[in-house]
């Protein structure tokens, strides 16, 4: 069998909250493609539906309406419990808060995850890889935001995942602290080749991506592909 070309394909997905006059169309009728070890940015207002395309594809809401494939697998026919093997399996979230346990370090923070991963890294790997091989016995307390977040990228990466999702990542931060932090992932996808999609308002973002999708009101607008990619210090936060 063929390796498949597309981490994720959707057709015709939709989301609906609600119902009657109340109701809430938070994607409607979503067709898409992306490419097997792309960096993709989707941008969009707040309400246009990103978040919401992230959720499901990550396994983490289902759709009211469409398909969305992982591969080869349909994600909109798994059982609660196949998305949670998907989710474990194949899946690392990023967020814009960085969800730390507070009494743990960093090492310990990542441990977390390596305890229920199929095939994770070695912790002081993942901890190395973005940047923090000196911080590894500090307590979140003890460290910045952006190094939080590179905590977080780790626990992230260390199970090995095929697609790394990140919303938001850098909403927290600074222009340098956010600089460095694109630099990870960045290195997360050249390194291990997992698919980055982020979600994000910076719409300077999208100059390091490979592929820019623009949301708007539940529906994809256009699709760029990006000839020439730039560096995140280059970006013009």
């Amino acid at each position: 069998m063929s390796t498949p070309l597309n981490t994720f394909k959707t057709q015709g997905l939709t989301k609906v909250y609600g119902t009657g006059p109340a109701a809430v169309h938070a994607l409607r009728g979503v067709d898409l493609e992306i490419p097997k070890g792309d960096i993709v940015v989707l941008l969009g207002p707040s309400g246009s539906g990103k978040s919401t395309l992230l959720n499901i594809i990550g396994g983490l809401d289902r759709a009211s309406a469409g398909t969305a494939y992982f591969e080869d697998q349909n994600l909109t026919d798994m059982s609660d419990r196949e998305l949670t093997r998907y989710r474990r399996d194949h899946v690392g979230f990023v967020f814009q808060f960085y969800n730390l346990m507070p009494s743990l370090t960093a090492r310990e923070n990542v441990e977390l995850v390596t305890e229920i991963a199929q095939d994770p890294m070695d912790v002081d790997d993942a901890l190395r890889l973005v940047g923090l091989g000196d911080r590894m016995d500090h307590f979140p307390a003890q460290m910045s935001g952006g190094e939080q977040q590179r905590v977080a990228i780790a626990r992230a990466i260390a199970k090995n995942p095929t697609v790394l999702f990140c919303d938001e990542p850098t909403g927290a931060l600074d222009s340098s602290t956010g600089r460095a932090v694109l630099h990870v992932l960045n290195d997360v996808n050249a390194k291990l080749g997992a698919t980055v999609m982020i979600v994000t308002h910076a719409a300077a973002t999208a100059a390091m991506a490979h592929r820019v999708i623009h949301f708007a009101d539940g529906a994809i607008r256009t699709v760029e592909e990006n000839a020439h990619r730039v560096s995140p210090d280059e970006i013009e936060w």
